[in-house]
């Protein structure tokens, strides 16, 4: 799998993924500091990347139901909105649930991965 880290997410996030055998597109060797969500949707999107995103305004921006851009209804996104020093290890423990979404994702072109990872549950929506 492919992933673009947002601006705000821990390299450590990156380098669990990294770790794991993942490519991690890291935003600040894609995108210049203070790139608006819109394009940072679309440089995960022409990457065809998972993104990773902790904002919760990327999280409105990409939702699913009701009001969203769509451009973005396809976007793959995994949302971390766990607290920072426990972001690569809930990652980390997330990382099969990811993967099996993913490979259930791309089974069918309506379907999108979309994850949202706290400190206490993880929520994947089909």
């Amino acid at each position: 799998m492919r992933f673009f880290l947002d601006a705000s997410v821990p390299d450590s996030v990156g380098n669990v993924l990294a770790a794991a055998g993942h490519e991690v597109i890291f935003h600040r060797d894609a995108l210049a500091d203070r790139t608006k969500d819109p394009v940072v949707c679309q440089t995960a999107l022409a990457n065809e990347a998972i993104l990773v995103a902790v904002d919760k305004d990327m999280r409105q921006l990409t939702k699913r139901f009701g009001v969203t851009d769509e451009r973005f209804k396809n976007l793959p996104m995994v949302f971390c909105g766990c607290s920072v020093p426990m972001s690569s290890a809930r990652i980390s423990q997330s990382l099969s649930l990811i993967q099996h979404e993913w490979d259930y994702s791309e089974k069918k072109v309506g379907r999108r991965l979309l994850i949202e990872i706290s400190n206490h549950h993880i929520t994947t929506q089909r």
